[in-house]
């Protein structure tokens, strides 16, 4: 990992100050577990996509409680295959949010449909369903809401709103293991649910993602769809008792997960609880410790247990310090602190704006939150000390700052 350039601090008088050694905004947590299962994968004989991936998926769907779970190669992937299942295609609108990563809006594109951005509460910065309800024409197909940081969308009114107009609901749940709504697993909630095993995320397998469905029917397009369209995956053409015969179908893709990804999957996944407590236990010090900061405001989330905590977001408060967040980011840098911004809107790029003419200022809430937000490390091998160098950064930057 290439360390960024840090500015040089400079103390009063103008001496200047030693960088602080750099704290990296994300490390993943891979321990001699996912090392041994990986080497046991290597000497197998079988990499590609077989029965470690079959062993992989089964432990998904039963973690999170759903009828089918099938891992690919990205979350971007799954999102693909989702949406096509679901029958989305040229012409068609699918409803999504502003606040997330390109993929969720790309793959609507390379289907052929359109995205169209709903506006996000200010609160949780998830859809705001308000927002979704206006948005909805005769030509909206899907709505794809995207459960920001871990904390998971209002998928009750969500729902309401896609049976109103009987439409799919596509989750991506990138940020989201594990999240529950209500009760419930994010997983288990709308027609199909797209998760990312990316090495950020809160479990990895490098490059990664998992489908969780109770459709059937959208289950086996997704299987044919992952693998080129071929009627049965290659392990069972060449695993003993295979056949060689096999028929496409349809014009399917290459988005099959391999067994070496799998194989580091499933100890991380066994490790998911544990993962998500530390990262719960993060967020309770960084609550503890920000939440009296002048400028500063911590995440507002009703039920903290059931967020997942992937990212843990604070808000420069405008107008209370005497520099904007970019320049907050900038001081942090220069104490040897990674940090990130998640997200610049979808709106606020070029493609969007040229393509569907779309202007900071037509979501409002998501433009106001970009200008604002500042996502703090949080991950399970940061130990107290480097929480504590967190809370001591973000407080002196604000120190400084005071108006």
């Amino acid at each position: 990992m290439t360390t960024p350039t840090r500015p040089e601090r400079r103390a009063a008088g103008g001496v200047a100050v030693a960088p602080a050694p750099w704290l990296p905004f994300s490390v993943p947590d891979i321990g001699e577990e996912e090392i041994a299962s990986v080497v046991r994968c290597l000497e197998s004989g079988w990499l590609t996509t077989g029965p470690r991936a079959l062993e992989f998926e089964e432990a998904f769907a039963a973690a999170v409680g759903a009828r089918h779970a099938l891992a690919v190669n990205s979350c971007t992937s799954a999102l693909h295959l989702a949406l096509e299942a679901a029958g989305i295609g040229v012409g068609d609108e699918v409803i999504t949010s502003p606040m997330t990563f390109t993929a969720t809006a790309a793959v609507i594109e390379h289907l052929g449909a359109r995205p169209v951005l709903a506006d996000i509460d200010p609160v949780t910065l998830n859809l705001d369903p308000a927002s979704v309800a206006a948005k909805v024409t005769s030509w909206t197909r899907a709505i794809l809401p995207v459960h920001y940081a871990g904390q998971a969308c209002d998928m009750d009114r969500l729902m309401e709103i896609a049976r109103t107009h009987r439409l799919a609901v596509v989750e991506d749940a990138a940020h989201a293991l594990p999240t529950r709504s209500n009760g419930r697993m994010v997983g288990t909630i709308g027609d199909a649910t797209c998760f990312s095993f990316y090495v950020t995320k809160t479990i990895t397998t490098g490059e990664g993602g998992m489908i969780t469905t109770d459709r059937d029917d959208l289950a086996e397009r997704m299987r044919i769809m992952r693998l080129h369209g071929m009627d049965r995956d290659a392990w069972k053409r060449y695993a003993k008792g295979g056949s060689w015969s096999y028929d496409i179908v349809a014009p399917g893709f290459k988005y099959n997960l391999p067994d070496l990804a799998a194989a580091l999957g499933l100890p991380q996944l066994r490790r998911s609880d544990a993962f998500h407590a530390r990262r719960a236990a993060i967020a309770r010090a960084y609550d503890e410790g920000l939440r009296d900061v002048p400028g500063v405001r911590t995440p507002e989330v009703a039920a903290p247990a059931d967020h997942a905590w992937h990212l843990y977001v604070i808000r420069i408060a405008p107008g209370e310090l005497s520099i904007d967040r970019d320049r907050f980011i900038d001081e942090l840098t220069a104490r040897g602190i990674g940090v990130s911004v998640h997200f610049i809107p979808l709106h606020h790029h070029s493609y969007y704006r040229e393509r569907y003419r779309y202007r900071p200022e037509d979501l409002p809430v998501a433009s106001a939150a970009f200008e604002q937000i500042v996502s703090l490390p949080i991950y399970p091998k940061m130990d107290d000390e480097a929480v504590a160098r967190v809370i001591d950064a973000v407080r002196d930057v604000a120190a400084e700052a005071r108006r």
